[in-house]
């Protein structure tokens, strides 16, 4: 089933300046309802090793459990874009990424993956859009490299950073990636990347200038452990349920009211 919302809508919107909505999902019930609310993408991300597992990074999720719970979601997506999760050195190599991410498409039904990493993915990427294979790079801080990081910390802060962030985004889209995805990098960095890039960028804890914005959903629904500083909890208050919060959650992003100066790095 092809969806609504395609690579080339995604697209268009960044031209048109129509922000991009993007909500985490884990199965069906919770995917209908971001769907049915016109969440433009629906990330099955590897997120779920710590909402949904109970785990303290997303490092043991498997590919098993990308393609389980992508199968789940995909069935009910009629409007917004599925996209899959790459988990922890799921993508170490052309071959392997092109395994898996055929996994993730044929046996998950995702329209699209997305990948962490830089420079390294490079190749990696050009292999994968070659054989007709959407991409969303991930940049910033990577969930995956928690231990390298030594924790969860805002990226590009140093120039130096900043400058290697912004050159990995060029190449990455050079290398045919359809979409870059920023975590936890400063306002400014975020918007010369944004400016600089012809694809779109989503952006989470990178303030309101990339042309799209995702949560996870327990985040945004305020029924996680912990929940970042940059995200909200729009479920509180809401008198038409979690479908009200996620419709909130969608025109607050569309109105550029969220995220909020203070959700945002600088």
């Amino acid at each position: 089933m092809v969806a609504e919302i395609t690579v080339r809508k995604l697209r268009k919107m960044k031209q048109e300046g129509d922000k991009i909505t993007m909500l985490t999902a884990y199965d069906a019930s919770f995917a209908r309802i971001l769907d049915q609310q016109s969440v433009d993408v629906i990330l099955v991300g590897d997120s779920l090793g710590m909402v949904m597992q109970g785990h303290d990074s997303t490092i043991p999720v498997t590919m098993d459990d990308m393609v389980y719970h992508t199968k789940i979601v995909s069935p009910v997506c009629q409007h917004s874009l599925v996209l899959g999760d790459l988990p922890f050195m799921s993508c170490t190599s052309p071959k392997q990424a092109i395994k898996n991410a055929t996994r993730l498409m044929q046996q998950g039904g995702a329209q699209m993956v997305k990948m962490e990493g830089g420079e390294a993915q490079v190749e990696n990427v050009t292999q994968l859009t070659r054989h007709g294979v959407p991409v969303c790079a991930h940049l910033g801080l990577q969930p995956q490299s928690v231990h390298k990081l030594g924790g969860y910390f805002v990226q590009g802060r140093d120039q130096k950073i900043a400058d290697k962030i912004l050159k990995d985004a060029l190449l990455l889209q050079e290398a045919g990636a359809d979409m870059v995805l920023m975590e936890c990098v400063p306002v400014a960095l975020a918007e010369k990347i944004t400016q600089a890039l012809d694809v779109p960028t989503i952006g989470i804890g990178a303030g309101r200038v990339c042309d799209g914005q995702v949560l996870v959903l327990q985040d945004m629904l305020g029924i996680s452990k912990r929940a970042p500083s940059f995200s909200q909890d729009f479920l509180t208050g809401q008198s038409e349920g979690i479908a009200g919060a996620v419709a909130t959650f969608v025109s607050r992003v569309k109105a550029e009211t969220f995220p909020s100066d203070e959700q945002c790095f600088y």
